[in-house]
Formats: C-alpha cells, sequence, structure tokens
C-alpha cells in the first residue's frame, strides 16, 4: 500500500489552525499526522489523494496562508526512527503502561502493554486513544467478544484481551497496520485476537458481539455505523473515538437513526468519545 507524505505549512503558525486543518484533511482521506513547529506531516494513500480537494480546503483560510508539498513516503523508512529511539512509555493513571521492547524500566501498572509501532500509530499518545484505553479499564469485558475496527498498532484490541475478552477481531485498511497488529499480539502473548485487511466490508454482520470499537475519523465513521450496528447484539455497545467536539451531535443523530442510546460522552482537548448502546 503506497503512501504520500505532504508537508502543509502555516503562516502565521497557530495550533488552533492546524487542528482545523487536521480534522478537514481527515475528511478528505489523510489517515495519520505528525505535527510539527510550522504545521504538519500528512499521510495519505495514493490512490485516495485528491489534489484539488486539498487546494480548496487551504483557500478556505481566509486568515492564514497554507502551502504544501507532497511526496511519495517510502516503505523502508517509515519504521526506522521507531526502530532506532523507540517512543517514551506511556502511563495512564497506573492502570495501562503501553512501551516498546526498547523501554523495559516502566512503572507497573495493572496492565502492561509491550508494542512496536509503525509511525506511533496508536500508541496511546493521542487523546483520543487514551479515552479509549481509560474507558475499556472500566468496562467489564471478562468473556465478551470484541471488534477493533481500524485497529492501528492493536494495542486497545490488546488491551481487550488482557481484561477478559474471549475474542477480539481487528482489521485495518492498512497491511502494515495488520501485520505490525500480528507481531504485538505476539509480544503480549495474545493468541483470541485475530487481524485482517480491509475497510468495514470485513465485518462480520451476524449480530453476535458486544463490543466495537472504533477510533477512525469522522466521516468513515458515519459511513460504518450501518454495519457495526449489524455486528452487534441488542444491548451491544460501540465506543467511538477520533473526531472532534463538534461533530458528536451528527454522531448521534446517526446512531439514534440506527438504534443506538448514549451511554456515556467525554471529551480531552477537544477531542470526544462516545459511548453507545443498541437498543
Amino acid at each position: 500500500m503506497k503512501y504520500f507524505e505532504v508537508k502543509f505549512t502555516i503562516n502565521p503558525f497557530d495550533e488552533v489552525t492546524r487542528d482545523i486543518l487536521t480534522a478537514l484533511l481527515g475528511d478528505a482521506g489523510f489517515e495519520s499526522f505528525v505535527p510539527d513547529d510550522e504545521g504538519m506531516l500528512a499521510y495519505v494513500q495514493q490512490k485516495d489523494y485528491d489534489e484539488s480537494a486539498v487546494q480548496t480546503i487551504e483557500s478556505g483560510f481566509v486568515n492564514h496562508s497554507i502551502r504544501h508539498t507532497v511526496s511519495e513516503a517510502p516503505d523502508e523508512d517509515w519504521n526506522q526512527t521507531w526502530e532506532e529511539e523507540g517512543f517514551e512509555p506511556i502511563v495512564l493513571d497506573r492502570l495501562v503502561c503501553v512501551h516498546d521492547t526498547r523501554h523495559t524500566d516502566v512503572p507497573s501498572c495493572r496492565y502492561d502493554i509491550v508494542i512496536n509501532p509503525r509511525m506511533a500509530f496508536g500508541t496511546g499518545t493521542h487523546p483520543t486513544t487514551r479515552q479509549i484505553l481509560r474507558q475499556l479499564c472500566e468496562m467489564d469485558l471478562e468473556g465478551r467478544c470484541i471488534i477493533d475496527a481500524g485497529c492501528g498498532t492493536g494495542v486497545l484490541g490488546l488491551l481487550c484481551a488482557k481484561r477478559g475478552a474471549s475474542e477480539v477481531f481487528a482489521y485495518d485498511i492498512d497491511e502494515w497496520s495488520v501485520e505490525n497488529t500480528r507481531v504485538n499480539a505476539e509480544l503480549n502473548g495474545i493468541s483470541n485476537l485475530s487481524v485482517c485487511e480491509g475497510d468495514a466490508a470485513v465485518l462480520p454482520q451476524d449480530g453476535r458481539h458486544d463490543l466495537l470499537i472504533a477510533n477512525i475519523n469522522r466521516n468513515i465513521l458515519l459511513a460504518d455505523m450501518p454495519r457495526f450496528a449489524k455486528a452487534l447484539h441488542l444491548g451491544g455497545q460501540l465506543l467511538l473515538s477520533g473526531f472532534y467536539e463538534a461533530d458528536v451531535e451528527s454522531l448521534l443523530e446517526k446512531g439514534r437513526l440506527l438504534g443506538f442510546e448514549l451511554e456515556k460522552q467525554t471529551a480531552e482537548d477537544g477531542w470526544a468519545m462516545l459511548l453507545l448502546r443498541l437498543a
């Protein structure tokens, strides 16, 4: 799977503008973002890149000048920094510690998760991932059948398995994420997590799952929620993040049309999380 690396420069720079740009690019098909002091690097599958859409987004910022350059992201370089340096361990309330194999002197937490991520996709550093990790620690997952949609490194599914889930089915459109999740499952001694490559079309529509977790951008969530609903039984739960607080109402409205009721809503740094139940 080939990606473009797009360098965005914001002038004058401010974080609010970068956050807005991130949300708009997410709606335009970009999958991941690495912030810097001038703007960000953004990554998109080459087949999904739309130059005219990017130019339209940039032209909408009347008080800022936004420019971009596009280059191909070489496959062999994507994981080089993480292989050489790793990432600083993430500790959440002494409940969960997420770290790589290079960091072994880490605080003692109830759940220790070892991952070797590609480009930090889903290490636990982002507010969306942290909110979901905390929520999973509050839920009774013993014996439950769980789906991790858009699994990234697999860290959310791994926590579910460590908390007693009977089975975890994970999927991602990125072949690297699929392989990375397999590797991370082995690192953690997890045998009841299966993973496959694809989008929501790979979801089982058998209505037997207890919980589906999706940390994906708003537009994909809105498009995939009907399939999410068919994968869950009545009373099953849908745990969503990957979107801004401003996106909550559109997701709740879609959920209500599909029979979901709101159980819980949280926010951190402008990013939201929703826990819904299929009634």
